[in-house]
């Protein structure tokens, strides 16, 4: 197989930062493997402590009429009195965390195996994680004798499925053992000889240790020519040709009877009767569609680090300045991969923290493994769109809706809003949506819309009317609803204002009449939110028009209130130092260092800057991202390194670009090249596993392959192909890559010049296309193919 599209070692794994990330969109394991042990971390995207809660009964102090309460907090803050404005927020804007939880690894199930003689005769060791397959695989060689064990989780079957063969397995024994990681877990084999096991998510970090989700799994095994037994707990079990485990887990997450045990049950016994050819089968036939949709080369279609173990290549790749663009290649297609296994149409809950794994180091902490709502959770979906996997967000758009049913008491209960909805900082399993326990970070009052925003991009990409119309459009218009009603007006600028919010995480000094400093976090309209409700209104007032032509329904009212409020946003600033101003005056920042880029989502991921458009707005991006960088205190993790990327990639800076992707794998990842955040930023204490860079580093590829964007819904797609394309990556092919205006492009250049694109149409629209000096423009008929050549000026269709 490519080394493109697969992990491999020579050397066992041992601990999490080597192990190998099986999934089905539900249930996954991390696989750790060597000759003595084959050993599965189990997670479950539903498995949470913690419980269901009503809005706004967490809040310190609910005020009797929030409304008015809110205007004089608000008013605070446009008199300048940022003292008095915080001491309001604290009292009516903070909650008390309670019972949120977090979710939980569910157990370890562990495979001992014994019968090889001396460690020492083992020779050949390797295993590998198959992208295109969703399968991992242990080899090794024992006096002759080859033995092989592989592993993947089916979502059609939604089980674990392991297998051992081999030439001969006569001599061989395994025993198979579950743990837990509380009291709460107990383990039993019953008189069919399957395993079975009953957990509960409990912990007192997050919750009081006594509330959370409970779930049943069973252990089962089919042998060749073999038996199966219990002996102390554990089953044990020996065969001549071959071993297949089966492991199946169910929550009772949303489910008021006993039906997610019975379930656990059904899907055992399914699959223990049906041949392992038919389940392997059956699995591919699932899964190989989807990652197959699209793909990628870069550098030489001969790489001389093709048969290099993972993690050895991983250390040359950062000794060598990132030179081997074959492993910007890998960690695309594994962000494939992370995506296709993480979460399916299907899948109860969308990505969260750690996508669907768990290295159980944030739940022990003040994180929290949940749904950050200020870039964690939205950088998960950076690049599942050009991936062509608009399907997979399904559970996301569900989730909003979740977020949106209790987000509605939120507003009404924070901010006095009758109509519309709200979230801020974070959520959980049950939709959680007030605001965070400080005000320094709970008060991202946009932190629903900008979970929203990815449906507003959905559209774009996909240009689906009919999605839109029936299941996106309530969750944007109801949000709408909340901010016409929310925003103050500035009697002095006329502008309409949001707040007090705050950019995420991120603090500023305003100086008193003394000469004193204070550090504040919270203030009116930070850019971040100006930049969301722009894009929003923008959105509402083009799809309010075409619904008018589509239904005939009479939205004249709602287009002129998007209007007039799209008049009276403030604009983007530049600030004294020639920076992008992060808010709406020019503060000096209490934390030059800090992670978040907020701010810069005006060009990294929105339309409102370009170089092309906006040159003094897109430089004013380039000087703040250059004095994040000047520092030596940066607080340098994954997401960050993500963002940096995709701003150069969109300022069309191959070469920083290419260096920050490049320090995402090489210094911000583990050797299975899953991102992490480093020890000393926000808390945390050891490295610890946060999967948003895999998904932002991807983004950032394929920024820099081709960028599209959408000046103004109902006008053309801008299309710059090889916009940011570094002297490393002179040679490569992208097939299948989805841009927007429901385009699909592939194209291939050499020695750094493009050789051709072709772009397929799956709906009617227009492009713009730009390469170096050349420009094309035409529109297109649903399905039709448009070919270009290196200047753009040979084509056909």
């Amino acid at each position: 197989m490519s080394s493109e599209h697969r992990l491999y070692y020579t050397t066992p794994s041992t601990s999490f930062p080597t192990s190998l990330a099986l999934g089905n969109g539900r249930f996954a394991a991390s696989v750790l493997s060597s000759p003595e042990h084959e050993t599965f971390l189990l997670n479950e995207v539903t498995f949470w402590s913690g419980e269901a809660r009503n809005a706004g009964e967490g809040l310190a102090e609910r005020p009797e009429d929030p409304k008015a309460e809110l205007r004089k907090t608000q008013n605070c803050y446009l008199n300048g009195d940022y003292a008095q404005g915080k001491k309001r927020a604290e009292k009516y804007l903070e909650s008390k965390k309670n019972n949120f939880g977090t979710n939980l690894g569910v157990g370890k199930l562990d495979i001992a195996v014994t019968g090889h003689g001396n460690p020492a005769d083992i020779q050949d060791f390797e295993r590998e994680l198959r992208f295109d397959e969703a399968i991992t695989e242990t080899r090794y060689k024992v006096n002759g004798h080859q033995y092989k064990r592989r592993a993947f989780l089916s979502h059609p079957h939604q089980v674990l499925v392991i297998q051992f063969d081999g030439d001969d397995l006569s001599g061989l024994e395994v025993a198979v053992s579950v743990q837990g990681e509380n009291e709460a877990f107990t383990s039993k084999v019953n008189s069919e000889s399957r395993l079975e096991f009953d957990a509960q998510a409990l912990e007192t970090v997050h919750s009081d240790g006594t509330c959370g989700v409970k779930g049943f799994g069973i252990v089962a095994a089919k042998v060749n020519e073999g038996k199966v037994e219990q002996k102390d707990g554990k089953l044990t079990i020996s065969a001549q040709k071959s071993i297949t485990i089966f492991v199946a887990f169910n929550t009772d997450y949303n489910e008021s009877r006993n039906e997610w045990r019975e379930r656990t049950l059904l899907q055992i016994e399914d699959v223990l009767q049906l041949p392992i050819d038919d389940l392997l089968k059956e699995h591919l036939g699932d899964y190989q569609p989807l990652y197959r949709r699209m793909d990628i080369r870069l550098g030489p279609k001969s790489n001389p680090n093709s048969n290099i173990p993972t993690d050895q290549r991983r250390g040359n790749f950062e000794s060598s300045g990132y030179a081997d663009p074959g492993m910007f290649a890998l960690y695309f297609h594994y962000s494939r991969y992370l995506t296709i296994a993480g979460t399916r149409e299907d899948s109860p809950l969308p990505l969260h923290l750690q996508g669907l794994w768990n290295d159980g180091e944030a739940c022990k902490m003040g994180w929290s493994c949940d749904y950050h709502l200020d870039i964690n959770t939205q950088m998960n979906y950076f690049a599942i769109l050009n991936s062509g996997l608009a399907d997979l967000m399904k559970p996301l758009y569900k989730y909003i809706f979740k977020l949106a049913v209790k987000g509605q008491q939120t507003a009404r209960t924070c901010y006095g809003s009758r109509e519309g909805w709200v979230a801020h900082v974070f959520s959980n399993a049950w939709g959680f949506t007030d605001p965070g326990w400080e005000i320094s970070y709970g008060l991202n009052v946009t932190g629903g819309l900008w979970m929203a925003a990815p449906l507003i991009e959905m559209y774009e990409y996909t240009l689906d009317d009919g999605l839109m119309m029936t299941n996106l459009w309530p969750l944007l218009f109801g949000a709408t609803k909340f901010w016409l009603d929310y925003m103050i007006e500035d009697p002095k600028t006329g502008w309409l204002l949001t707040g007090p919010s705050v950019s995420p995480e991120n603090s500023f000094f305003v100086v008193n009449e003394d000469g004193t400093k204070e550090e504040h976090s919270a203030d009116l309209s930070p850019t971040l939110d100006v930049v969301l409700l722009r894009d929003l209104f923008a959105f509402c007032e083009y799809f309010a028009g075409k619904l008018k032509t589509m239904t005939g329904f009479p939205w004249d009212e709602d287009i002129k209130e998007y209007q007039k409020v799209l008049a009276k946003l403030p604009p983007l600033q530049i600030g004294k130092n020639g920076q992008l101003q992060e808010w709406l005056h020019d503060y000096e920042e209490a934390q030059p260092y800090h992670r978040h880029l907020s701010h810069t989502m005006a060009l990294c991921r929105s339309a409102l800057i370009s170089a092309r458009h906006q040159p003094d707005l897109a430089e004013a991006v380039r000087v703040s991202l250059e004095r994040r960088q000047g520092r030596d205190d940066l607080e340098d993790i994954e997401f960050t390194a993500a963002l940096f990327a995709l701003n150069y990639a969109r300022l069309g800076d191959a070469e920083k670009a290419v260096a920050q992707v490049g320090h995402l794998v090489g210094e911000l990842s583990f050797d299975n090249l899953l991102s992490y955040s480093k020890p000393g930023v926000a808390g945390a204490e050891k490295n610890i596993f946060v999967i948003d860079g895999n998904f932002g580093g991807a983004a950032a590829i394929a920024e820099m392959l081709i960028r599209s964007i959408i000046p103004r819904l109902g006008r053309p797609v801008e299309i710059d192909l090889l916009p940011a394309l570094p002297a490393a990556w002179s040679e490569g092919s992208v097939s299948g890559m989805r841009i927007r205006g429901g385009l699909e492009a592939s194209f291939a250049w050499s020695k750094g010049k493009l050789e051709g694109v072709t772009f397929k149409a799956s709906r009617p629209s227009s492009l713009v296309v730009f390469y170096g000096e050349h420009r094309f423009e035409t529109a297109f008929e649903e399905a039709e193919v448009i070919q270009l050549g290196p200047s753009l000026q040979n084509w056909s269709r």
